[in-house]
């Protein structure tokens, strides 16, 4: 009789350790570690001058946008990334478009009506904690090379001013907008996808390959930081041409 007890209990435990828990997704995972707290401030915003150059681009509507510290900001590795910033149970989602040079570590600045939406802006500054969120915008991402001339970035410590010349086959300048997550590498190819070089990516946010990419046109791969890719074929190597491409980062 003990004998037929231990074994239905032994059973039961086997059966206890084997049940099926609920998969966490990925962005769950990245939230859980990558929670972070500091302080959020605002000033007045700036997306087409911004250093994230995001020259072409309008924030979606409800998206708000931020600046975010230098001490974060990794060569520009977390622009067009998402945040959700939480402050006394609010919590807004902003896009990382611009540089706070010389806030602290975790520190955002918050365009205006982000801040408002959070609390009075008589506060001036609040504790908040934030996460890397998927952005919530729609349609596919988009391949914008850079423009002739370009003075970038605006916002510096040293104030120093970078000139760029316009894109072509002996000059690549290239980034992505309006994608669904943050970019990590961008590779071309001018066969057809037989071979690739990694871009360089810019402290301003565009990747670049100084000797150029030997063609009027090329395809342009681009990883996510969670290892997606979306591949733009056709793309031209002319200044401030904006292709789209079929789909946006999973």
């Amino acid at each position: 009789m003990l004998a037929q007890l231990f074994s239905l209990l032994t059973l039961a435990v086997s059966a206890t350790l084997a049940a099926p828990t609920a998969p966490t997704s990925l962005d769950q995972r990245a939230v859980a570690r990558r929670s972070l707290s500091g302080q959020a401030t605002f000033y007045g915003g700036n997306v087409h001058g911004g250093t994230c150059s995001f020259s072409t681009y309008t924030l979606p509507s409800g998206l708000y946008g931020t600046a975010l510290s230098d001490s974060n900001w990794d060569d520009a590795g977390n622009c067009g990334g998402c945040v959700a910033v939480t402050y006394g149970g609010k919590t807004v989602t902003a896009m990382i478009v611009d540089e706070c040079p010389g806030c602290g570590t975790n520190h955002l600045d918050l365009f205006p009506t982000a801040f408002s939406a959070l609390a009075s802006p008589s506060a001036g500054i609040i504790d908040v904690t934030w996460d890397y969120v998927p952005c919530p915008v729609t349609g596919p991402l988009q391949i914008h090379m850079a423009r002739a001339s370009t003075t970038l970035p605006p916002r510096t410590l040293s104030n120093t001013y970078v000139q760029k010349s316009g894109v072509s086959e002996y000059w690549f300048s290239a980034q992505v907008v309006n994608a669904h997550r943050r970019t990590s590498k961008m590779e071309v190819s001018t066969n057809q996808g037989a071979s690739w070089t990694t871009a360089t990516r810019m402290t301003y946010n565009f990747f670049e390959i100084s000797s150029g990419v030997g063609a009027n046109s090329a395809w342009i791969r681009v990883t996510s930081q969670t290892g997606t890719t979306v591949v733009v074929k056709n793309v031209p190597m002319t200044s401030d041409a904006i292709v789209t491409a079929g789909g946006n980062y999973a």
